[in-house]
């Protein structure tokens, strides 16, 4: 699998596989997933090439990231990268309390506590690195400092604030002494992503959904000023929560929701230009975003070692440069999108 070095502060940086792999899946999202199920489907990612693996205290309110840990655990510690998250804290609580019930099944008795602090973050990495077992991350994210998270612009921004005020000197510490490699923000919201880059020196953004073949408003401000910056770009949810991976059904999901007609109609629209030139809508969906060259990785989930597998197998795919342009007549992709 072809390799993306990133290395904006000149210390030798990450090499990110261009195909990572998401494990908020293993945190039982939608459905629970067996202990040795999990463990076949990161033996799937691994044996494809994979070496950047992406979870977070959020996904299975622990689960997740036990599950990656007690994986990796049995690699040798410099040959794969490893993220997670920061922002939420978790707490023992009744089982009719936890966090996250008919999102994520048969996980600990949990309940997610919002802390952006100094000491919230610096907690949180200890709490991390407990679950998994490691004795280092390579990155960490603040987790969903967004308005998609906690409901309002308002709200979000007083997230922002506890986060710069706080979190981010505990980050920036971090990295200073060398225990991480890299920080940044995973994010569902491009425009918060920016917001933060311009108040803060961050390195990495996991910017989930919003740069797809469906979506670029990325690349109105955004985008330019990480190319400007050498600020590296996770991308996330490259299916937009699944309707550009099985195509414009009446009950395709969007944004973990059920998506709107709008939405449908386009996605319609994109995937009857790439049935004119041969190619799938997942092919088109997942290789559009490495085009970008802010892009280090492109990270879709997996809850199936099939789903792993043919992940790997459009990886790279040939996708003809007719594709692109006929979108981009259409008004289906923006004029500036690099294809």
């Amino acid at each position: 699998m072809k390799i993306r070095q990133w290395d904006r502060l000149g210390n030798g940086g990450i090499d990110f596989t261009e195909l990572g792999f998401g494990a908020a899946p293993l945190g039982n999202l939608y459905r629970a997933v067996s202990d040795s199920d999990a463990h076949d489907v990161l033996q799937a990612a691994w044996d494809t090439g994979c070496r950047y693996f992406d979870t977070a205290p959020l996904y299975g309110l622990g689960l997740s990231e036990s599950r990656v840990g007690a994986f990796l655990r049995g690699k040798p510690r410099d040959a794969y990268v490893i993220s997670t998250k920061v922002g939420r804290l978790l707490k023992v609580c009744p089982p009719e309390s936890r966090t996250g019930i008919g999102k994520f099944f048969d996980t600990p008795s949990r309940q997610e506590v919002y802390d952006y602090s100094y000491d919230g973050v610096m907690r949180s990495f200890e709490a991390s690195l407990e679950r998994t077992g490691l004795d280092r991350f390579d990155i960490l994210f603040c987790h969903d400092v967004d308005v998609f998270t906690h409901g309002s612009r308002q709200a979000a921004d007083a997230r922002i604030e506890e986060f710069m005020r706080g979190g981010y000197y505990a980050l920036l510490s971090l990295r200073d002494q060398g225990v991480i490699k890299a920080f940044g923000g995973g994010i569902n919201e491009a425009d918060v992503c920016e917001k933060l880059a311009r108040r803060g020196d961050f390195d990495l953004f996991l910017l989930a959904g919003r740069y797809t073949l469906l979506e670029q408003e990325a690349l109105s401000s955004f985008l330019p000023l990480c190319i400007e910056r050498g600020i590296g770009i996770v991308l996330g949810g490259p299916y937009n929560s699944g309707i550009l991976a099985r195509g414009p059904s009446d009950d395709a999901q969007y944004n973990y929701s059920d998506a709107p007609k709008d939405v449908i109609d386009r996605v319609r629209r994109i995937n009857a230009v790439c049935e004119r030139h041969g190619v799938r809508l997942i092919e088109a969906a997942l290789n559009f975003p490495l085009r970008h060259p802010a892009v280090v990785s492109v990270i879709p989930g997996g809850q199936s070692v099939g789903e792993v597998n043919s992940n790997r197998e459009i990886l790279g795919r040939d996708i003809p440069a007719g594709l692109w342009a006929d979108l981009k007549s259409e008004d289906l992709m923006r004029q500036d999108a690099p294809v």
